[in-house]
């Protein structure tokens, strides 16, 4: 499967959102990463619903939105309406994760799960079958520009292996924090297709080399 590299707007300039979206998919960007935040699952607040409808129109690139937010459930129908094509929820905020991954299947989106970085691969087992996303966080979760953790390669592939065993070949895996230069090559190795990249990408004096070099 071809390479998707996703900017993750968290590190865009946050008063020139539309400006920055619109800069990064003339630089060559495959989808745009939602960093939605609550204050309460993660320490940082971000945005909600109503910035994710209202940047919609500024891009034709398919919207990956992550939750990283108690009650993730709330948020679904609102996303779908927004125009959302891809959401992620945590399994760690998840009581009923089931019935959640019904919800945005329903509601017509592409259904993910993201794991924190101790969170065993093993937690899926049951789900794996339903998924169109693992996310496999590489960082812990909630701000940008961190360092990547060594034993989420373990984790791309155990990912790889469960939906393998699970019959499923259509489901992608997804990792996010600290891919890089330094680190992307490890991480495709390991099986990611789609690279989620924050300062990377926004942080780069020339964004197109930085995408390009991602892929």
């Amino acid at each position: 499967m071809s390479i998707m590299v996703c900017p993750s707007i968290l590190s865009a300039d946050f008063s020139r959102l539309a400006e920055e979206i619109q800069d990064v998919e003339a630089k060559g960007a495959d989808c745009i990463h939602l960093d939605l935040m609550d204050g309460h699952f993660v320490p940082n607040l971000t945005f909600g619903v109503p910035v994710v409808a209202a940047l919609r129109s500024c891009t034709n690139l398919p919207f990956d939105a992550h939750l990283m937010v108690e009650h993730p459930e709330t948020y679904i129908d609102g996303l779908s309406k927004a125009g959302v094509q891809y959401v992620t929820v945590h399994q760690e905020a998840c009581i009923h994760l089931d019935r959640v991954l019904q919800q945005i299947r329903e509601a017509g989106m592409k259904c993910g799960v993201a794991l924190n970085p101790a969170t065993p691969v093993s937690t899926l087992e049951c789900v794996a079958s339903q998924l169109d996303m693992i996310l496999i966080m590489s960082v812990n979760p909630g701000f940008g520009g961190q360092k990547f953790i060594p034993y989420a390669l373990t984790k791309i592939r155990q990912a790889n292996e469960l939906l393998a065993a699970a019959g499923n070949t259509n489901a992608v895996i997804e990792v996010d924090g600290g891919v890089n230069t330094k680190t992307v090559q490890s991480v495709k190795d390991a099986g990611a297709t789609f690279l989620v990249a924050g300062s990377a990408v926004f942080g780069a004096a020339d964004r197109k080399e930085a995408i390009a070099s991602l892929h």
